[in-house]
C-alpha cells in the first residue's frame, strides 16, 4: 500500500480527509502562492494544487500525495483570508445579498510515477441579505478569521446563506472529497474496501 499523504496544515481538510477512514500522513508544502500575472482565479488554484504536491513529492518515493488549494471570487477579484475582524466584517458586506464562487484545485500525484491528476471544482454560495447587527454577530460567535470568505460553512456560517450551488459541498471547506474518492480509485485506492491494489 503507497502511503497516502495530505500536502497540507489545514486543520479543516485534515478533518474532511478523516472521514474516508484512510490512514495518512500530512505534510507542509513550501509554496509561493503568489498569483502569476494576468493568471485567473481558475488558473491559480489548479497551479498551486499541483505545486503543493509536488512540493513534498521528494520526501516520498512511494506515496499518492493530495494537493489542494481555494480561492473565494467576487466580482472576479479574489477574497483572501480576512485575518482581522474589520476585514472580515467588510467581506460580508460585500457578499451581503451576492453570489461568491469558491474555485478549489485538487491535485493527486502519485511519486512512484510522477503523474498529477488535477481537477478544478467549483461551488457557488448566495448570501442572504445581512445586517451589520447580523455580521458583528456572526464574526464574534466563530472567529473566521483564516476562512477565505470570512465564514465556516460546516459551523453557524451556513446561516449566512440562502443558496448553495455545487456538486460537492466539502468543496466549500476546501477539499473535494467526491471527486478525491474518483481520483483516488483511479491509483487503485477504493475508500469503500480494505482491499486497493495500488501496485501497478
Amino acid at each position: 500500500m503507497m502511503t497516502l499523504v495530505l500536502a497540507s496544515t489545514s486543520p479543516y481538510r485534515k478533518v474532511l480527509l478523516d472521514r474516508l477512514g484512510l490512514q495518512f500522513e500530512t505534510a507542509a508544502p513550501k509554496t509561493d502562492e503568489t498569483a502569476l500575472a494576468n493568471e485567473t482565479p481558475e488558473a491559480l488554484v489548479t497551479r498551486l494544487a499541483e505545486a503543493k504536491a509536488r512540493a513534498i513529492a521528494p520526501q516520498y518515493s512511494d506515496a499518492l500525495v493530495i494537493g489542494s488549494d481555494q480561492v473565494a471570487v467576487l466580482d472576479g477579484a479574489i477574497l483572501g483570508k480576512p485575518g482581522d475582524h474589520e476585514t472580515a466584517a467588510q467581506q460580508l458586506r460585500n457578499a451581503s445579498g451576492r453570489e461568491v464562487k469558491f474555485l478549489t484545485g485538487l491535485c493527486l500525484l502519485n511519486t512512484r510515477t510522477q503523474q498529477a491528476h488535477v481537477k478544478l471544482v467549483p461551488f457557488s454560495v448566495v448570501f442572504r441579505p445581512l445586517s451589520e447587527a447580523q455580521i458583528q454577530y456572526y464574526l464574534q460567535q466563530e472567529k473566521p478569521y483564516d476562512c477565505a470568505g470570512s465564514f465556516k460553512s460546516e459551523g453557524l456560517g451556513i446561516s449566512l446563506f440562502e443558496r448553495m450551488d455545487g456538486d460537492d459541498p466539502n468543496a466549500l471547506i476546501g477539499l473535494p472529497l467526491i471527486e478525491l474518492i474518483r481520483l483516488l480509485s483511479s491509483e487503485g485506492v477504493d475508500v469503500l474496501s480494505s482491499q486497493t491494489d495500488t501496485s501497478d
